[in-house]
């Protein structure tokens, strides 16, 4: 199934960046966008579960965090 996309608040010289590559390759602005989009997707990895919960670790470290308990305990004596 294919999916759209809209893209808001693009600067203008970009577009006519875009339109001129698409141009220089033969083929709309759209299918170059989805040309851009797909070789650079393509060259990142998927991330396993493990990944990003190290990754997200990493990036909170040193934060205080709030167990889960006691956030369910606030929950459940706010009802």
């Amino acid at each position: 199934m294919a999916g759209s996309l809209s893209i808001r608040d693009v600067d203008d010289e970009l577009i006519v960046r875009l339109k001129r590559r698409a141009a220089r390759h033969g083929q709309s602005a759209e299918a170059e966008m989805r040309d851009i989009l797909r070789q650079v997707l393509e060259g990142e990895a998927d991330t396993d579960f493990e990944h990003l919960a190290a990754e997200l670790r990493r990036l909170t470290a040193g934060r205080h965090h709030t167990p889960a308990e006691a956030l369910q305990r606030e929950g459940w004596n706010g009802r």
